[in-house]
């Protein structure tokens, strides 16, 4: 009886496009001697009204490896992600990652387990200045070859390689290197998903291009320009700033969903919460209320967010509040709106109502959002209220459904929207960094973790419990970030980093200071980040992080490959596991192969005197003893487990295998068996 096996291997991208094309367009399908394959002048015919006759020119990029980056994106691997435990923090419980590798290869590793399910992106590749290493990907060479070309032979078999201006390929290398990871990454976003991609001159064009191609040209939301300081040595301009691309992955979805982004206005939390503090004294005493809120604001020093919020300074049940005009700049609707006390038509502000009919305004009079002057002879003022970011905004605001030519949309319920273009020096970050570690330099120019907080907070205002993806980690910036973010209002949010192990060089301030690889900061600056934060706020986060690290796979070639050995040959091999493995590198793969994420909890129980790996309470059993038997199958079909993997050669005997599968069958019919 044969039982299926998990296939431990990254999807095949190239036949999964194929089986969606065919779906769409059975008749463009074909057979070739490799397998299945797709007619491309049939299917260009059937995406074209006119009749199509060869080659066409069209806009697009075009450089020298495109056609080799796409498939460099979709090969999938033989390889796996091996537990480093001794370099994790709280492994057990946290649901943090730091992978280290070859972001090309982990993101194929990933697309299973993290399909649809990423939130946010951010990733910092490098800039292609002439002076940067960048990936160069080749997957037909093998592993000596690839060493010798690349220059670098070291333990992590790394894939960097300098990019001089001089070189031939100057542009188009990075852009191989950058096309196929945008491509793979676009795929672990959600619906709502965003991807920010810092970058500066020399390849912003390049990089929005490419953006537009992978993520559509409607799906770009914005350019921001980060200014981080002048230069006064540069030769003409000083070029002291750098971009952020932003795009979604579906533009029209956020609309349709009615996605708003809004940061919370500096000082509104302090105004607040201390209205909230005078009503618990004065109850509904509101002129008591407004006597010391107006105390408040006079006791601030001068650089304090809150003063410049002073005119918020009256207050009702709902909070605090301001006068604002009733008017639209540019020409609103005129209707006569009757004084209740004079009874004559109020004055007309000069650009016309701010609301289109009288039966809306006459609802704001009603709900108390408008407010009648003395007399007639002035228009009534509208209450614009100050709230809390983190509060349900239509709980102490009118909502604006009118107002879609109004500048301010958000109106004023203490949020904000933030604009393209933001100053903040780049020595900050590196100051930053250098206290954590003891006024050691030891990485250059690392991205401003508070930036990116604020960026992610942004982006992500609706979803505390967003999984944030950078796959170009550097000195895993991000990863403060969140944790910072996570300290206020019960954040939850998640980080998976990518980095490759670049090695420091022995010239280096980090490489003296200890640390060989740019991984090795990494962790180390989250591990020293999290103590920081928690002696700073004592809040209940996760301040842990589990490390895995790229590696061949775990089962020997004869695994994916038994018709290339004879039998006499697939004799020797007792085992489809290699020697060197554990069981926790095997149920690493296992959890990848089967999709499911990485952060899931992991508990070790014995059952009939084996061990059980169980992941996510019943989702997966796996246990990779040998002696499995009928025994056995009975105490596990008890918890009723979702998914069960066994190794190939640990059951009993080749009855105990037949038996096994028929007994979970009959007394666990939910649960799904396979073996490695």
């Amino acid at each position: 009886m044969s039982i299926e096996k998990l296939n431990m291997q990254s999807p095949d991208l190239v036949n999964e496009n194929i089986e969606k094309l065919a779906a769409l367009f059975p008749n463009c399908v074909t057979e070739t001697a490799q397998g299945k394959s797709i007619d491309f002048d049939l299917l260009k015919q059937e995406l074209n009204h006119a009749v199509v006759e060869g080659n066409k020119e069209r806009y697009r990029l075009e450089w020298p490896g495109k056609r080799e980056s796409i498939v460099a994106a979709n090969l999938p691997i033989n390889k796996t992600l091996r537990p480093i435990k001794e370099d994790s923090v709280d492994f057990d419980n946290t649901e943090n990652l730091y992978i280290e590798g070859d972001n090309l290869e982990v993101l194929k590793l990933l697309q299973e387990s993290y399909l649809g399910k990423i939130n946010l992106i951010y990733i910092d590749p490098p800039y292609n200045t002439g002076k940067d290493f960048i990936y160069k990907d080749n997957f037909t060479q093998d592993s000596n070859e690839y060493k010798e070309e690349s220059g670098q032979k070291d333990e992590y078999n790394q894939r960097l390689v300098a990019n001089p201006e001089t070189a031939g390929r100057y542009h188009s290398d990075w852009l191989n290197m950058i096309y196929s990871r945008i491509k793979l990454s676009r795929n672990l976003l959600t619906d709502e998903g965003i991807i920010l991609i810092s970058i500066d001159d020399n390849e912003l064009i390049n990089l929005r291009k490419i953006c537009d191609e992978i993520f559509g040209e409607l799906n770009f939301i914005a350019t921001l320009i980060w200014e981080k300081g002048r230069k006064n040595d540069s030769r003409f301009f000083s070029q002291g700033h750098e971009y952020i691309l932003v795009y979604a992955k579906d533009k029209y979805n956020l609309k349709q969903k009615d996605i708003k982004w809004r940061e919370e206005k500096p000082g509104a939390r302090e105004i607040y919460e201390e209205y909230l503090r005078l009503r618990k004294i004065y109850n509904n005493d509101f002129e008591s209320i407004q006597s010391e809120l107006k105390k408040f604001y006079s006791n601030l020093p001068n650089e304090h967010p809150s003063k410049k919020h002073a005119r918020y300074s009256n207050v009702d049940e709902r909070g605090v509040w301001r006068d604002d005009n009733m008017s639209l700049p540019r020409g609103g609707a005129r209707y006569e709106v009757i004084h209740p006390i004079t009874g004559k038509p109020c004055a007309i502000p000069p650009g016309g109502w701010r609301y289109a009919t009288l039966e809306v305004m006459m609802q704001k009079i009603k709900d108390g959002y408008v407010v009648f002057r003395k007399d007639h002879t002035e228009p009534p003022i509208r209450k614009t209220y100050l709230v809390r970011g983190d509060e349900d905004a239509s709980k102490y605001n009118e909502s604006n459904e009118e107002d879609e030519d109004d500048n301010d949309n958000s109106g004023d319920l203490g949020l904000q929207v933030i604009g393209t273009y933001f100053y903040r020096s780049g020595l900050q970050a590196t100051n930053e960094l250098q206290k954590l570690f003891n006024e050691q330099k030891i990485f250059n120019n690392p991205k401003d973790h508070e930036i990116l907080a604020r960026l992610i907070d942004y982006c992500t205002c609706q979803n505390k419990n967003a999984i944030i993806l950078d796959f170009f980690s550097g000195s895993a910036s991000s990863a403060q970030a969140v944790m910072q973010l996570n300290t206020i209002g019960n954040g939850k949010r998640k980080y998976i980093h990518v980095q490759i192990p670049e090695n420091t060089g022995e010239k280096a301030q980090a490489y003296k200071a200890g640390y060989k690889n740019i991984c090795e900061i990494g962790k180390e600056r989250i591990r020293r980040a999290a103590k920081k934060i928690k002696e700073e706020t004592g809040a209940d986060i996760d301040y842990g992080f589990r490390v895995y690290r790229l590696d061949s796979s775990n089962m020997q070639d004869v695994y994916y490959k038994p018709q290339d050995y004879q039998q006499s040959a697939l004799d020797l091999f007792a085992d489809n596991v290699k020697p060197d493995r554990t069981a926790d590198d095997l149920l690493t793969q296992v959890i990848l192969s089967w999709g499911l994420p990485l952060s899931l909890k992991i508990e070790q129980i014995t059952v009939e005197g084996k061990q059980v790996f169980k992941v996510a309470e019943n989702s997966l059993y796996a246990c990779f003893d040998k002696g499995i038997d009928e025994a056995f199958a009975k105490a596990i079909a008890e918890d009723q487990p979702l998914r069960i993997v066994f190794r190939d050669n640990g059951f009993k005997d080749d009855t105990a295998k037949s038996n096994v599968k028929q007994l979970l069958k009959q007394l666990s019919p939910e649960t799904e068996m396979k073996v490695i």
